[in-house]
């Protein structure tokens, strides 16, 4: 008899990661095989590594376990990492459970790391970053060829309706990419799979979860959004929204993705010979095409993404579209944008 259907499940969606890496690492292998350090005769590279980062919550423990089961079949070593955010009393002790439940596994690295998290853009932006920053230098450290991450559809819904709510754009509705990070470090197997499977999953293996209670504290807006928003959205529009708002984050990002491309492609131009961009040619572009090499010209002044919102670009825009002598618009950063005589200036301030 085979395993659970949501154990095969999990399994499944880990095996079809794990053999995209091992062919993105041999081809990178092949790439570097002229090199010096693979010329000495009878050296092997050793085996790549990969971690999974693990809250030693239901969708993580699944997906370590479940890496812990594929991983070595396809000779790939397989480790992992959790983060102590130090947020909540005898955090450090849940994260030296978390360690032994993945050495349990066969994992091998395996550490916790602490970090700690700033004020910067709200409590949920500030504990992402503090934990990104530390799972990329446990990558690092380790030489890990990726970093398993455990969201799940139902972390993806959660995410399209949030950028839904910002009114910030295509590219916030396309949620979270499979493959991100610098090189494509990060990999989330389960965004195809409901929350469900891998809560079942753990239960079948008798896997001990853990539940953050920061999940269901209504101070986070992800957590009000999970459990009030969803429901109601549900009970008002029926079942299939959380698969709905998936689909869209896919075909949003396949849009936004061409756009940026489309955008890539017009910039040189609407430039002149000094580089500067010239209004009458942006003018002459689709609005999301134009839009798109404002934010990227804003950005390569200094403006910090993040800090960056349609409504600064629309203001910017109406420097194209709705001259009537503006003077100097002001963006996040220090960064300015002016237009003086027919060419579009952003600099710093």
């Amino acid at each position: 008899m085979g395993p659970h259907p949501a154990v095969a499940a999990i399994r499944l969606a880990v095996r079809r990661v794990l053999h995209d890496l091992l062919n993105d690492h041999h081809a990178s292998d092949a790439h570097h095989a002229s090199d010096a350090h693979h010329a000495s005769a009878g050296q092997r590279p050793p085996s790549p590594l990969v971690l999974v980062a693990c809250s030693g919550g239901a969708d993580s423990m699944g997906l370590a376990s479940a890496l812990a089961f594929e991983a070595p079949k396809l000779g790939i070593r397989a480790g992992g990492i959790t983060v102590d955010h130090g947020l909540q009393p005898g955090s450090d002790l849940r994260a030296e459970e978390v360690v032994l439940r993945l050495r349990e596994l066969g994992l091998d690295p395996v550490e916790s790391t602490a970090v700690s998290v700033g004020r910067e853009g709200g409590p949920e932006a500030a504990a992402r970053d503090a934990r990104y920053a530390a799972l990329d230098a446990a990558a690092e450290r380790h030489g890990a060829i990726a970093v398993l991450l455990g969201h799940t559809r139902d972390d993806q819904a959660e995410t399209v309706l949030l950028g839904l709510a910002r009114g910030s754009g295509i590219r916030s509705l396309s949620g979270m990419a499979a493959v991100s990070g610098a090189d494509g470090r990060y990999r989330r197997p389960f965004l195809e799979l409901d929350r469900q499977t891998a809560r079942k999953a753990c239960m079948v293996q008798s896997l001990p979860v853990w539940d953050d209670p920061h999940n269901t504290d209504p101070a986070y807006t992800r957590s009000r959004l999970r459990h009030e928003g969803l429901p109601a959205l549900e009970k008002a529009l029926g079942k299939g929204v959380v698969e709905a708002l998936a689909r869209t984050a896919q075909l949003s990002r396949d849009d936004a993705d061409a756009l940026d491309s489309w955008a890539r492609q017009a910039e040189a131009s609407v430039r002149d010979a000094a580089g500067l961009l010239e209004c009458a040619k942006l003018y002459a572009l689709p609005p999301a095409v134009r839009r798109r090499i404002l934010r990227r010209a804003a950005i390569e002044a200094g403006a910090p993404a993040g800090s960056l919102f349609a409504r600064h670009i629309e203001e910017v825009d109406r420097l194209i579209t709705g001259w009537r002598g503006q003077g100097v618009i002001n963006l996040p950063g220090k960064v300015v944008a002016q237009r003086q005589g027919g060419r579009l200036v952003i600099r710093q301030g």
